[in-house]
């Protein structure tokens, strides 16, 4: 088995998860129009996706530990490029609900099912390197798809866009078909999932860790890529198209930060560096609140800053949570994707309630010290963790 491909492999099918999630967003009002909805019913497909994209992870994680991960990675994309046929075809918002729920259910499997291949086919510093790879990839899903959403439906229509999207994604399919073979370990027991199974990763203090860190900041992501564009629109004047491209920058950041903390995770104990990439989120969140309205390109340095600690952050937690839950990866990877997902929906629901009290300042402010409480938080954990070093090690599951 070439591992490098099936990395890569695994990972595409991760990107299509946050990247279908976000690919029309440009074009909403335009989507409202041709099927004579209103435009909080057309969210609602933005919603629903979100929604059954999460929940999803904390079934297919413990299937994924089951059944193995190619049959759940072939079912899972398989429906994905079904479900993208049916909204290519819906003449009706019902139908385009339905069918964007389905993609979501499907394609829930890949982030699931790529984590844990991964860290089955990596080892030790080889593990770090290919989790910063994959990361790199993910993580371009939601600013990458408003930008080919808008460049699609403006040459052609919105349908436009998930007959792209099912074309995409049977080339996913095809090449898992022939790549990916079983990965799951034959040392690994077979066992029926239970709930408790979920609650002992939480109770472990490597693992409420990582999942409550990845809620916070998928919270924060989701911030920037919702009230962004009204600042660049209120503050600099920017057309839709100048407003695209300015999401660029943040998305070389965390390319680029996914990259180096990949690699330099071989120097450093993982819990040190979870908590020192926390406060340096915490810092970057800082420096964008204080530069936004200085000037674009001050704001430019700020977005480019918290995709550089972003991106440096996320392979350190994925390779620490797999290595630590080696007999139940999928379940404890389904877990944490659950909660990331979840800080997505709850972002805009929050900062919607947040902005008219104060504005950006109160809006980016309390994130600043939530971010700064809990990385104290985890300074603490891991002093009393090492003061009681014989416990660590056991997986708590």
């Amino acid at each position: 088995m070439n591992r490098k491909l099936v990395l890569y492999i695994v990972a595409f099918a991760a990107f299509l998860g946050p990247f279908t999630q976000t690919i029309y967003t440009p074009i909403l009002p335009e989507v409202a129009n041709e099927l004579h909805s209103t435009s909080f019913v057309v969210n609602l497909t933005i919603s629903v996706f979100t929604l059954f994209l999460a929940i999803m992870q904390m079934i297919y994680g413990p299937l994924t530990d089951l059944k193995g991960r190619r049959k759940v990675m072939l079912f899972g994309v398989a429906l994905y490029v079904i479900a993208s046929i049916g909204c290519f075809f819906s003449d009706t918002i019902a139908f385009l609900v339905i069918f964007r729920a389905l993609q979501a259910i499907g394609i829930a499997a890949g982030s699931v099912v790529a984590v844990t291949v991964i860290s089955d086919l990596f080892e030790g510093k080889e593990r770090g390197q290919a989790m910063g790879t994959f990361q790199m990839l993910v993580s371009l899903g939601p600013v990458l798809g408003p930008v080919i959403g808008g460049f699609l439906s403006g040459l052609f229509n919105f349908h436009s866009v998930f007959l792209a999207l099912a074309a995409t994604g049977m080339l996913v399919l095809v090449f898992n078909y022939l790549y990916l073979k079983e990965t799951k370990p034959e040392s690994v027991e077979a066992r029926r999932f239970q709930l408790r199974d979920f609650v002992a990763i939480l109770q472990n203090h490597i693992g409420s860790s990582i999942i409550y860190l990845g809620f916070i900041q998928y919270y924060v992501f989701y911030y920037f890529l919702v009230f962004l564009p009204n600042i660049l629109t209120d503050s600099y004047g920017l057309s839709a198209q100048q407003k695209g491209l300015v999401f660029l920058p943040m998305s070389l950041g965390i390319f680029l930060g996914s990259y180096l903390g990949g690699r330099v995770q071989a120097r450093f104990e993982g819990e040190k560096l979870l908590v020192r990439t926390t406060y340096l989120n915490a810092i970057s969140v800082l420096l964008f609140l204080i530069f936004y309205a200085i000037s674009l390109p001050f704001l430019l340095v700020g977005i480019i800053c918290f995709g550089l600690t972003l991106g440096f952050s996320l392979p350190v937690q994925t390779t620490l949570l797999t290595s630590t839950f080696s007999h139940n990866r999928a379940t404890a990877v389904g877990a944490y994707n659950f909660f990331r997902y979840m800080g997505m929906a709850v972002s805009p629901i929050v900062g919607s309630l947040f902005y008219p009290i104060g504005g950006y300042v109160l809006l980016f402010g309390f994130i600043i010290v939530i971010y700064l409480a809990y990385a104290l938080l985890l300074s603490r954990r891991q002093l009393g963790a090492h003061a009681n070093r014989p416990s660590l090690g056991k997986e708590g599951v």
